[in-house]
């Protein structure tokens, strides 16, 4: 079998990591775009500590975080270690022991089915200042020692070059699909067709513009993500904890002296890449009310992604019925650093046909699609 992924984010290079490392002949095609949501994006790996009470939503978030350690492990074996991943742990914090309560209180229950949440722990202000010391000095924190944290450039060259490895191909270029009789056949780029039995569509918030030829109407949306990057000269901010207020917004630290800040959600703002002064306004004001240690760091930059929202939270995956041989795995909004290497390689098994340990149905691509006559 022959299968073209399109998209070498962090869904399509783990869709095809796992195809190539299962025999299957694999090219992997992709473009050239700013505002790539891997590329931007700052990956939390903590779904236990998550308000979101979709047991659809859940149960992929939770084996997510399962997943990651076997897939760091593979890619050690071969060769990759820069893959940008570190089990640092999670500080949910707050100034209110009541609203912790709840946390701790969820945590726990999530763990009795999920032990690799870690151990979870109640800590004071002095305390939770000692993990992360540039934390604001009235907020105590529950801390779950199982989390991680992810640089999403790093994943996904770690996972490309171990694909290339393994003999997949990959081809930089604008894909066009082919069909015939309402069959895939494979696509176009630039200028060579290249045959498939199957192809793959993991290109993030840019897959409706590959299915409108067909006549295939995707129900999907660029949201616009600002996120800063703040260096703190001579700070060892290697083991820092993930950070999570009682807001959509986060902050976590790499081993270059670095925080990340996120992020806005800006729904409506269409491919429109560019920093807004609102937007870094939004994001610096909610990292320094959190944590006012940060006011001396360096702006290093701010990055720009468009997360893929679809109609709901639930990602899109599997067979779009419309064309046979044609998959989908997309959709993954703000979580799709989380869940990317366990979403892509789920869409990986179902194209090989394998027994899936999920029930899929809540997830079919179809209930975003509106199949109108082709152009």
């Amino acid at each position: 079998m022959k299968v073209v992924v399109v998209g070498t984010g962090i869904v399509g290079s783990s869709a095809a990591y796992y195809l190539v490392k299962n025999g299957i002949e694999v090219v992997m095609v992709d473009r050239i775009e700013n505002g790539k949501a891997t590329s931007a994006g700052a990956g939390i790996v903590c779904p236990w500590i998550s308000r979101v009470d979709d047991p659809d939503w859940y149960q992929i978030a939770k084996r997510s975080a399962r997943f990651y350690p076997d897939l760091i492990a593979q890619l050690k074996q071969d060769g990759e270690a820069e893959t940008g991943y570190k089990k640092v742990g999670a500080l949910s914090v707050s100034s209110d022991p009541a609203k912790l309560d709840e946390v701790e209180k969820r945590v726990r229950k999530k763990q009795e089915e999920a032990p690799e949440a870690g151990e979870i722990r109640r800590l004071d202000a002095k305390q939770a200042k000692a993990m992360f010391p540039a934390l604001a000095d009235d907020l105590e924190a529950v801390f779950v020692s199982g989390a991680a944290r992810i640089d999403g450039s790093y994943l996904r060259d770690a996972l490309k070059r171990a694909t290339q490895k393994h003999g997949a191909r990959l081809i930089e270029g604008e894909a066009s699909l082919q069909t015939s009789a309402k069959k895939i056949t494979g696509v176009t780029v630039n200028g060579e067709t290249i045959t498939a039995d199957k192809v793959l569509i993991t290109a993030g918030a840019w897959a409706p513009e590959l299915l409108k030829p067909l006549g295939l109407e995707l129900a999907m949306e660029p949201q616009r993500g600002q996120i800063a990057h703040i260096n703190l000269p001579q700070q060892d901010t290697s083991d820092w904890p993930v950070v999570l207020p009682h807001t959509s917004h986060y902050m976590l630290a790499f081993d270059d002296s670095r925080v990340v800040a996120g992020a806005t959600r800006e729904t409506g703002s269409g491919f429109d890449y560019r920093l807004t002064a609102g937007g870094v306004h939004e994001v610096l004001g909610a990292a320094l009310d959190v944590a006012p240690g940060l006011k001396e760091g360096t702006l290093k930059e701010v990055r720009i992604g468009f997360r893929p929202m679809g109609p709901d939270i639930l990602p899109l995956v599997g067979a779009v019925d419309a064309i046979t041989g044609l998959y989908m795995a997309n959709g993954l909004g703000a979580s799709g650093l989380t869940m990317g290497p366990y979403v892509g390689t789920l869409a990986a098994e179902l194209m090989m046909d394998e027994q899936i340990e999920v029930d899929m149905s809540p997830y079919q691509p179809m209930r975003a699609i509106t199949v109108k006559e082709p152009i």
